[in-house]
């Protein structure tokens, strides 16, 4: 997390679930639009967006901490 984000935990929620959206949304495409011909991309799509959620709750968890300090 940048100085910035820590200190405004709200912000870095806002950017992680911002972030997260942009990641479903290319798995979401990636069904819809392009298999079964790109199914190798699933592994990789699906990671990404994997870890964008997880960064997203991470921050949640921090916002959450830093609001009940």
């Amino acid at each position: 997390m940048t100085p910035n984000e820590l200190k405004d935990p709200e912000k870095a929620v806002k950017k992680a679930r911002r972030i997260a959206t942009e990641k479903a949304n290319e798995l979401h495409d990636l069904v819809e639009g392009r298999l079964p011909a790109a199914y190798e991309e699933i592994p990789v799509i699906s990671q990404a967006t994997y870890g964008a959620c997880r960064a997203w709750a991470d921050a949640r968890l921090r916002a959450a901490e830093a609001a009940a300090a």
